[in-house]
């Protein structure tokens, strides 16, 4: 399809913008939305950098799709700005394994589309995170392995990292990241996820997801084509449902 000289420069200058922010606001929005030619392009940019474009709220989202995606958060990055000094590779991969647990907190099944909770207790997501290590756990190592080969996925690394940590203290009233502990760690992952707009904080350690976050999951976290075969792992002893909260 050929498009005029003035679509293609709306359609780039748009992108301009997701491309610097990671987002664009409502007038953005509105056009992207209303004018067919500027979606086209605005959608063919960002599939040469191997990107999505998510709507959710009022905002536009460049969402990258791949690790070989420019705009891909690196792990040296990760490592640098949320994790403590000497970090390895098995706190980012808990980092995600935490990211997966808490979605699968807010849904009930693959078939949800919906929220079925409302909100996220810090040291609940902790707890739930402590469950599905200990499901891990009932793999014998092998197993595991052979677990990583199929999915790419570091499962005994995760396992350790997170019994290395401190056993979480009912008590704590606050963790401010400078111990191992588990709730510290949480703290952690939760700073990460409010910088990527995935959640927002609403008062007594509760956080909820964004509507950034809901987009993503109904968009890729539930399809098969992407996570199912981990969470089926992750989740499996919930029955043939496969239930995820």
């Amino acid at each position: 399809m050929n498009y005029s000289e003035s679509k293609v420069m709306e359609a780039f200058e748009l992108y301009t913008i997701l491309a610097r922010d990671g987002y664009a606001g409502s007038d953005a929005l509105s056009l992207y939305r209303a004018d067919d030619a500027v979606r086209a392009l605005v959608d063919g940019f960002a599939y040469k950098v191997q990107c999505v474009i998510i709507l959710a709220g009022e905002k536009l989202f460049l969402v990258p799709e791949t690790k070989l995606s420019p705009f891909h958060v690196n792990n040296d990055y990760l490592k640098k700005t949320y994790l403590k000094s000497g970090a390895t590779n098995a706190d980012l991969y808990l980092l995600y394994f935490s990211t997966i647990v808490l979605f699968g907190a807010f849904y009930d099944s693959y078939q949800t589309l919906e929220p079925t909770r409302d909100f996220l207790r810090i040291d609940d997501w902790a707890r739930l995170v402590d469950e599905r290590i200990g499901i891990l756990q009932e793999h014998n190592e092998e197993e595991l392995k052979e677990r990583e080969r199929e999915f790419s996925y570091n499962w005994i690394q995760i396992v350790h990292k997170w019994n290395d940590m401190n056993d979480i203290k009912e008590s704590a009233k606050k963790q401010s990241g400078n111990t191992i502990s588990r709730l510290s760690f949480m703290d952690t992952a939760k700073r990460f996820l409010i910088d990527q707009e995935l959640i927002h904080e609403i008062g007594n350690n509760e956080v909820v997801l964004t509507e950034k976050a809901k987009t993503i999951v109904q968009r890729f976290f539930m399809e098969v084509e992407y996570n199912k075969g981990i969470l089926e792992f992750i989740y499996q002893w919930e029955g043939e449902d496969h239930a995820i909260h």
